[in-house]
């Protein structure tokens, strides 16, 4: 009891990143309450076959739901097994990725449980709080962190009464990490049969069409990113022509995007994707917190800006203070003499 649960996605034999990322948050939450992390895994008939890797990720305990009827994700089913886990383990906190499954799954459950939800977290930590009126402290809460209007402030969200205390997290924001090479722990399976009744299967899954993203910034190693500096959607080629030469992607800071400069899959920042590659070039970026808070963690910093009093020089671990059609095409002039 009062442990943390995580719910773990997966699809097609493999565990979704997410996951992974949120047992390794879980494990540094749980050593802080001095409690267990716990797995919740649902799907087919094979689906035990992931719990070893959960348990390298710091997984103590691993709940399992395996039926045929479970191969794909449907919500009745899916939500009837985490309610009923969530009634008989009573766990202080309940992590799910804000995914297009994790954003469908924990409303249901935090509403059936009638407790709080804070959605889209990018920080989760470890805190007390004092009722200003009443003097009343509550220990160990958990500060559910999320930008709030539109990413202009940054919001600590608590939840002081209920249990347990819901966050859905964004994919990437989190470190994921192997925390132990042991591929064993407890596995519990879950009594399908006895807790998903017959309307939880009035939805038949008939056909699955699945489209490839074809724009994939969190896993890239190298990314040009642009910002509202860059000026134009054909200046954005340069920004291309050097992503292509260093093998990387192009990202975009959210003014470049609303202005119509670059897609809405290639935002970087607290609004778009959090990323963390070896190289990360910032050219017409100003380096807002917005923005810093998705890149920040980036191995090395390039940063290209005309203004040199702007906030990216200092993140960067190399500044160059120049305009973008000036710089861009002697980088690329440059790497292209020196390159082997």
């Amino acid at each position: 009891m009062n442990n943390i649960i995580v719910y773990i996605e997966s699809d097609g034999g493999k565990i979704a990143d997410i996951s992974l990322e949120l047992l390794t948050k879980g494990r540094a939450l749980a050593n802080t309450l001095k409690c267990n992390v716990e797995a919740l895994l649902i799907g087919g008939e094979e689906v035990s076959q992931l719990s070893g890797e959960l348990f390298c990720y710091g997984a103590d305990k691993v709940h399992i739901a395996q039926d045929r009827e479970l191969k794909e994700y449907r919500t009745l089913p899916y939500s009837s097994i985490a309610i009923e886990l969530f009634k008989k383990e009573e766990p202080q906190i309940a992590l799910f990725g804000a995914t297009t499954i994790g954003r469908d799954l924990a409303p249901r459950v935090s509403s059936a449980l009638k407790s709080g939800l804070t959605a889209d977290c990018t920080s989760l930590e470890i805190g007390d709080h004092t009722e200003p009126r009443s003097g009343k402290v509550f220990k160990n809460l958990l500060y559910q962190i999320r930008p709030a209007f539109g990413g202009n402030i940054i919001a600590t969200i608590i939840n002081p009464e209920n249990r347990p205390q819901i966050a859905t997290v964004r994919e990437g924001v989190m470190k994921r990490e192997v925390l132990q090479k042991s591929k064993e722990g407890e596995i519990s399976y879950i009594d399908v049969n006895s807790i998903i009744k017959p309307e939880d299967l009035v939805v038949k899954i008939l056909k699955r069409e699945i489209q490839e993203q074809k724009i994939d910034i969190k896993s890239a190693q190298v990314i040009v990113s642009g910002g509202f500096g860059v000026g134009s959607k054909e200046n954005f080629q340069l920004l291309h022509q050097l992503a292509e030469l260093l093998g990387g992607e192009v990202g975009a800071s959210r003014a470049a995007v609303d202005a119509g400069f670059a897609h809405h899959a290639r935002q970087v920042g607290q609004t778009g994707v959090t990323v963390r590659p070896k190289l990360y070039i910032a050219a017409g970026i100003s380096g807002q917190i917005q923005h810093a808070a998705g890149m920040s963690q980036s191995s090395i910093i390039i940063s290209i800006n005309s203004d040199p009093a702007a906030p990216i020089h200092q993140i960067a671990d190399y500044a160059i203070v120049g305009e973008i059609e000036e710089v861009i095409p002697k980088i690329i002039k440059s790497y292209k003499q020196n390159s082997k």
